[in-house]
Parts: structure tokens; C-alpha cells; sequence
């Protein structure tokens, strides 16, 4: 009986001991992560994280890096079947992603983590979602050193003068054009650039119609790099109803932005505000 005890109490260490040295190397594993959201995605690889992920959404452009990781969808239209497919263990995203409740779901139920973070669009809200980033994925000190550049950047940043009134268009081709009023992530980019949002009087965006841009009359007119190239460049858009009418038609205000650069709110937020302040500047070109 003795002998048997002591068989049973040597089995019972070496099946602890193995148990423990299992745990030990799964939280040891860097996690798989698939990000549902290119600020996330810019932020990760910041951070000195890109090598975790296996996988980002349409929207993650930015290292140019990242266009050789798999593409799961657009953040609005992602299936659970086409994250799943890379085998994650963790998925970030943000709130403003506009991901569906359900899908994510779906991925909880698989067995996946996954972390939603609130996105404020300003500069505070850009610095703790950086924060928030490197603390759930364990390090908080490099959000430290990304935070202090992007302070250094905005710290260069001078302000658009005179306030001008800036429209946002929002196109993909003369059929699809809106119009950014109050709320969005574009009219705080303008405030904070120095300038002041031409059609503050609704909230999100609008469709376009050549009474509101009459009645609206910007000063400078600013698009997506791609959204003038929809249009076949600033001759196409003066053949639209109503921009040869106003100051910025008359003048030739038109400027361009890259659309992730512009309404990100990444690290590279103080670049991307010192651009728009140039191009919305007295001497600003597109």
C-alpha cells in the first residue's frame, strides 16, 4: 500500500508540474491579434507590435508594411468566418470601427478575446487611446515614448490664420458626394488646424446639393486624395453644380488630404495637422 501511495503522490507532482509549465508557456504566447480598425493598426505597429498581427482590415494602410498581412473585410462588412480563418486569440477595434455587435460575438463565442476601445477625436483622446493600446497589450512603457513624439509634432503645428471656411466633400464620384457637418472626426481636424467647418448647421454627413454649397460658400474646399481623383481632378470638381459659384471655385481652393492621415487621429496626428494647416494657409495649394 505504501508503495502505491507513493507511486500516486509521484504522478500527482509530475502532472502539477507539468500542468503549471503548460499555463507558464500559454501566457508566455504572444497572442495572435487581428485588428478591426487602422488606427489601431498604425498604433500596434508603433508600439513595436506588428509582428503579432495576423491579420487587419481594409482601412489598416498605413505602415505600407501592412499591406502584406491578410485582409479580413472592411471594418462595417466583416464576417466572423474571414477573422477566424487566421486563427486569432485576440481582436482589437474601436467603437467608431462600426464593426457588428453580432460578429463579434461570434468571435467570443469561438473562443477569441476581444477588446473594443472608445475613440475620442482629439488630442487627448488620441494620447489614451495609444495608452489604453500598449496597456492591454502589455507595454505600457512604449506608449510613452510613441506620445512624447507625437507631442513633439503637434508642438510644430501652426495654425491655419483668419479662420477660413473649409467644406468637406466626401466623394466616390460625381454620384456619391456628402458634406461633413457638426460631430465628425474631419470638422475637429479642421478646428484644431485653425480653420472652422462651413456647414456646422446638421450633424454626421449630408448629401450634397448645390443649394447648401451655394448657401455655404467655403473658402477652401478639401476632399480625400482619392475623392478629387474620383472626380477627375479639380476640373471635375468645378463641373460640379454649384463649386464654380463659390470662393473657393472662384480662387481654386481645392486641397487633398490622405483620407486615413486626415481623419485617423493616430500618432500621426501632429503631421497630419500641420499638413491641413499649410493647405488651408493664406498661401495654401493642393
Amino acid at each position: 500500500m505504501s508503495h502505491l501511495r507513493q507511486i500516486k503522490r509521484t504522478l500527482l507532482r509530475v502532472s502539477f508540474s507539468l500542468l503549471i509549465a503548460t499555463g507558464i508557456a500559454h501566457a508566455q504566447t504572444p497572442p495572435r491579434i487581428v485588428s478591426l480598425d487602422g488606427t489601431v493598426s498604425e498604433i500596434l505597429c508603433d508600439l513595436g507590435l506588428q509582428a503579432r498581427l495576423v491579420g487587419v482590415d481594409v482601412t489598416s494602410t498605413y505602415p505600407e508594411s501592412l499591406q502584406k498581412l491578410p485582409k479580413v473585410g472592411h471594418n462595417r462588412n466583416i464576417s466572423a468566418e474571414g477573422v477566424l480563418a487566421q486563427k486569432p486569440t485576440l481582436v482589437l477595434t474601436t467603437e467608431k470601427a462600426g464593426t457588428k455587435a453580432e460578429v463579434l460575438d461570434q468571435l467570443r463565442s469561438a473562443g477569441v478575446q476581444v477588446i473594443t476601445f472608445k475613440q475620442e477625436f482629439s488630442v487627448e483622446g488620441t494620447r489614451k487611446l495609444i495608452t489604453d493600446i500598449a496597456t492591454t497589450c502589455r507595454v505600457p512603457s512604449k506608449a510613452r515614448v510613441v506620445i512624447r513624439r507625437m507631442e513633439g509634432d503637434l508642438a510644430k503645428v501652426q495654425k491655419a490664420a483668419g479662420r477660413p471656411k473649409v467644406l468637406f466633400i466626401y466623394a466616390r464620384g460625381a454620384g456619391t458626394m456628402f458634406v461633413a457637418g457638426r460631430g465628425t472626426p474631419v470638422e475637429k481636424m479642421i478646428e484644431l488646424a485653425g480653420g472652422q467647418n462651413a456647414t456646422p448647421q446638421f450633424e454626421d454627413f449630408k448629401p450634397l446639393t448645390t443649394e447648401s454649397l451655394v448657401a455655404a460658400n467655403p473658402d477652401i474646399i478639401l476632399l480625400f486624395d482619392s475623392g478629387l481623383e474620383s472626380l477627375g481632378g479639380a476640373n471635375g470638381l468645378l463641373n460640379v453644380p454649384g463649386v464654380a459659384q463659390t470662393n473657393a471655385g472662384k480662387t481654386n481652393r481645392f486641397v487633398t488630404m490622405d483620407g486615413h492621415l486626415l481623419t485617423g487621429f493616430t500618432p500621426r496626428l501632429g503631421k497630419a495637422l500641420g499638413e491641413l494647416a499649410r493647405k488651408i494657409g493664406p498661401t495654401g495649394t493642393l
